[in-house]
This record gives C-alpha cells, structure tokens and sequence, in this order.
C-alpha cells in the first residue's frame, strides 16, 4: 500500500484527530492501513467526489422490525419480505429492517452477535433477498452491545478478543456532568479476570458502553461494516453514536472524536461501496442535531428529532406558531445531505428535540394530553440530578384521536394530515410500519414487558392483519389505502426531491404551509395544511401564484380555476397546488 495514496493520507488526519490524546499501541499510518484491508480496499482505490445527491422524490422508506408481522408457517423475514411485494412494490423504494441480530434485551438493541441474523427472524438470504428489491437500511448498534456477548463475556474473564472493549470508569471520578437518556445508575460493578470493574452503560445495564479509545473496537466495527455491505446492506443507521466517545470530566455527548469518527466511517463506507449513506440517530436537541452533517463529509442524512414533538404539538392545540418557527430557522439541507423525515419510529416521541422550541407550558399540555389518550412518559436524570420527561410513548394514531380539549370524530383526517405535511417538506420522508397500518396502542404487549417503548411495538398475526386489510370497514384498510396514495403521488412531484428549495409560508396561525420549488425550477407546489378542527379560508392571492401558469390542486385532482378565489379547507384537509 503506497503511502502517499490519497485514501491513506486522509484516513491518517483522520485518525490523528480522534486519537490524539492517545498513545496507541501502532503507528497511526499502519493502523490506516489495517481499516483499509478490513474495509477490502487496496491503493487504487479512489475517494467519491462530495455533494453528490443519492436520492430523488423517489425514495420513500419503511421502517420495521423483522418480526412486525409474523406467520407460523414461515420465517418472519420472509413474511415481511411477502408484505412488501403485495403491498408497497410501487411505493416503497427502502426498508429500514430494525436490529435482525441475536439479542438480550431492548427489542434488538442489546446486541449479542453482530455478525450473524437471529434465528427466530430468518438467514442473511432472507437479508440479501429483500436487500435486491429495496434498498436496505440497517443498524449499526456502534456505542455499546449485550452483557451476554461473547466480546463482554471475554472481558469478565480478562482474556481474549473482547477483554479490553469496554469503557471503565471509578465511582470516585467526576461523573456529574454525563448527559444520558435513562434513570439506571451510570456505572454497574462486575467481577472480572482483571478484579472489580465500574463498566460504563448509558443506557441500562444489559448494554455495556464500548471503549473507542481502543482502536481494537474500531478496527472490529470497520469489519462488520464491511460483512454488511457483502449482504447487501447500502444504508447504514448508526445508533446513538452521540454517545460514542467518552471522556471523564465531560458531558461525554458530542465529543469532537464522536465527530471525526463518523467522518472516518463515512470515508471506508463510500469508498467501499459509493452509493452507500450513513445516517446518524441522535435524538439531541435540534441545534446539537444539526452538526452531524459537518460540512457535507459527515453524515449523508440526519434524523429529523425535532419534527414529531413539533407536528404533534401543533395539530393537538391547533396552532402552527412553534412549527412554523422551527422551520424557518431550519437551513437547507446542502448538496449531498438530507433530512431523514419521520413523525412516528419504534421508539418514542423524544422531547430533547424540543428543547428551546416548546416552552415548558406547551410541553407540560403535550405531556398530559398523551397520557389521556393512553400514552406513556419515559425520563431521564439531567446533568443537574434532575428527572425530566425524555419521550412520549404511544402509537401515532392513538396519539392524534383528539385535540387538548379532548377526543373528537377527526382521528383519521387528522393523522393523514400528519402524513401529508411530512411527505411534502423537505428530505426522505420515512414511515413507520404501525403508521402505515393504523396500528393502536398495544397495551398487552405494555403489561407483558413492562417497558413503555413496547406500547408502539405491536405485533400483527398476517391472518389477522390480511382480514383487517380486506375489511373495507376498517381504519386499518383505509389508513394503508390512503398512505400509499399520498406517497405515490409524492413520487411523480420533482418539487419533492429530498434537496428541493422550501419556503415557509406565513398562513396565520391555523393555516401551516411551505413552499417547494423543483432543482430545474420548472414545478412549484404550494403545500398548505388546515391544522384545526374548524373550517378555514385560504384566499389564493396571498400565495403570488404565478398568473401565466395553469394550477391544479393534486390530493383531489382539481383544476384552479381562479388565482383569486376563496378555498374553504375542510378540518385538517391538506392541499398540494402545482403548476405542473
């Protein structure tokens, strides 16, 4: 491997700023070489030019878990994989198949093996068999894994790959200042080879935080990158990578060796495979959320946090004031990034990304409206000792069956009104399996695990999820009819291209709207929602269409006739104009 390839001299940057307070037990430039023979690179290997965009109005993802629909006679993966053909082949361009590896805890996100699919889901065929009709997205479980892994395991006995994975801190030390998502004590005591350690687990104590500082671990991630790509795997969803890298004294969220991990990642993964994308979950504040992208050579696509507390305060008060704000502070998405949209996923609705933007009052209505229509409150323990509300855990239809005054007759338009918001903002819009199927609060499940998290984790029977289907009575039939239609007629609009100019409208307070515009600046789509329970008026002249153009509203498929007429949008009724 020639030393001065491009490839290599950016990886030793690269490497130089994430260990540079570490004294490793290599040359950083040979440790370079060892990631490019891990990722199956050599010295021809070329870097891809940035600000390339990967996506169109095309891309549309589902997210799920292998298991969300099962059937006794068949490999849940391969139900899944049945579902998608009957069911979205025209619609869904990517599936987001949650954590498919063996586990001990958290549904999938206490991983014991990364390397190979939990039986009980199915086989890598399975994988790469979905992963040739869709572009498959999977996790990158990256800050920590199971207690009973065979890496932990090896760590207890102080011998063997594993013994040195772990990040150990004492009691003693400084440890006010971590910022973490969960109540459980920070730090739990175990027996090791070695004598008694304090491992480090963010999260609970079944998911014990991994030790960066030892390129060892990184090195075993670049590996596993590399197994995913061979089966298929082009997008990759790292998960609470916030919390990567750990420094005593510190928040220990964010770090700029967090930072430079990611980057480092992303240069192996699209050099490797160039129309693979990373995305980063981090369910932070908007403003901390914002700086995974760097500039442009971080993360291809950022969750969108902010955007589900933020849409569901707004159609339960009936009131678009903070939404409108949040998004005209938002900036574009540049050339080779983009926002991953979402308002309803496998955990909750967090509230960190509310911060700064719903005042404590909002989120105090927020809080107790969730909880009369059935929802759970998950906490966390601030810097300061302090419990705070971290997340709202409730199906998203359930969540939407009223407003703060109560329940009313709205639940279904009021949902689609949800849908047809974030399908038309600006990024890739993703859709929860429990939203695409009008799944309720499964409170069964809730009584069963004792977590809140599983009240929006149902399960569906396919025999009973097929009648729900074919029963032209059933919400369940209508939310899934009327989904695909929204997301179809998405996909013809190149106004909706995930990079495409928005521009919030200023509506009043019961009316939200933006404006996209096409990247040939030939369609323009005016996207206007009614977010109340009453009727309102939407005067065309305060929109400044174009009067040379001929308009159409495209849900209902209406011509405009007169740019100077009066609309009455029914509660909740959302409109698309285009010119084209």
């Amino acid at each position: 491997m020639p030393q001065t390839s491009a490839l290599h001299q950016k990886l030793v940057s690269q490497l130089t700023l994430i260990y540079q307070d570490i004294e490793l037990p290599m040359a950083v430039p040979s440790l370079a070489n060892e990631l490019i023979a891990a990722m199956g690179l050599n010295s021809n290997t070329s870097i891809p030019v940035p600000y390339r965009n990967l996506w169109t109005e095309e891309d549309l993802v589902l997210i799920t878990y292998g298991d969300s629909i099962t059937h006794a006679q068949e490999a849940p993966l391969k139900t899944l994989h049945r579902f998608l053909s009957e069911h979205l082949q025209e619609t869904v361009s990517s599936v987001h198949i949650l954590p498919f590896f063996p586990y001990s805890s958290d549904d999938g996100f206490s991983v014991i093996d990364y390397s190979s699919v939990n039986e009980s889901l199915g086989s890598w065929q399975d994988i790469r068999a979905i992963a040739k009709n869709y572009r498959l997205m999977a996790d990158v479980v990256i800050n920590h894994c199971s207690s009973r892994s065979v890496w932990f395991q090896q760590f207890l006995l102080g011998e063997g790959t594993g013994h040195d994975f772990f990040f150990t801190a004492h009691p003693s030390e400084e440890l006010s200042q971590v910022v973490r998502p969960r109540t459980s004590p920070l730090l739990r005591t175990v027996k090791t080879g070695k004598g008694e350690q304090h491992v480090w687990c963010t999260f609970s104590h079944d998911q014990v935080d991994f030790d960066f500082r030892n390129p060892e671990v990184l090195k075993a991630f670049v590996a596993l990158l590399r197994l995913y790509l061979d089966q298929g795997i082009r997008t990759f969803r790292l998960d609470a990578i916030a919390f990567l890298w750990k420094k005593v004294g510190t928040h220990c969220i964010n770090l700029p060796q967090t930072h430079e991990v990611v980057r480092l990642l992303r240069t192996l993964v699209e050099c490797a495979a160039p129309e693979a994308v990373l995305i980063t979950e981090t369910n932070i504040p908007n403003t901390q959320n914002l700086t995974y992208f760097g500039n442009a050579n971080e993360a291809h696509g950022i969750y969108n946090f902010s955007l589900p507390p933020l849409l569901l305060n707004t159609l339960l008060t009936g009131n678009c004031l903070y939404l409108k704000r949040w998004l005209m502070s938002m900036p574009p998405a540049q050339n080779g990034t983009f926002y991953f949209n979402f308002i309803a996923s496998h955990d909750g609705i967090g509230l960190r990304p509310a911060e700064g933007l719903l005042n404590e009052q909002e989120l105090h209505t927020l809080i107790h409206t969730v909880e009369k229509f059935g929802g759970k409150v998950s906490w966390r323990t601030s810097a300061e000792g302090k419990q705070s509300a971290y997340e709202l855990n409730i199906a998203l239809y359930d969540a939407l069956q009223g407003t703060i005054e109560g329940k009313d007759d709205w639940n279904f338009e009021r949902f689609m009104c949800a849908h047809s918001i974030m399908l038309g903002l600006e990024g890739i819009p993703g859709i929860y399996i429990h939203s695409l199927l009008g799944t309720q609060n499964d409170y069964q499940k809730l009584q069963h695990t004792q977590h809140n998290r599983s009240i929006n984790r149902h399960r569906w029977a396919q025999p009973q999820l097929k009648a729900a289907l074919n029963n032209p009575s059933s919400h369940h039939q209508r939310v899934l009819e009327s989904l695909k239609f929204l997301m179809q007629l998405r996909k013809a609009q190149p106004a909706f291209h995930p990079n495409a100019t928005q521009f919030t409208l200023h509506l009043g307070l019961h009316l939200f709207g933006f404006w996209r515009q096409s990247l040939d600046k030939k369609q323009s789509i005016f996207c206007i929602s009614n977010i109340t329970d009453q009727p309102q008026a939407l005067h065309l002249s305060e929109l400044n269409l174009i009067l040379t153009e001929s308009w159409r509203e495209l849900i209902q498929n209406q011509e405009i006739d007169s740019l100077t007429d009066t609309i009455q949008l029914q509660p909740y009724q959302t409109l698309w104009l285009s010119n084209r």
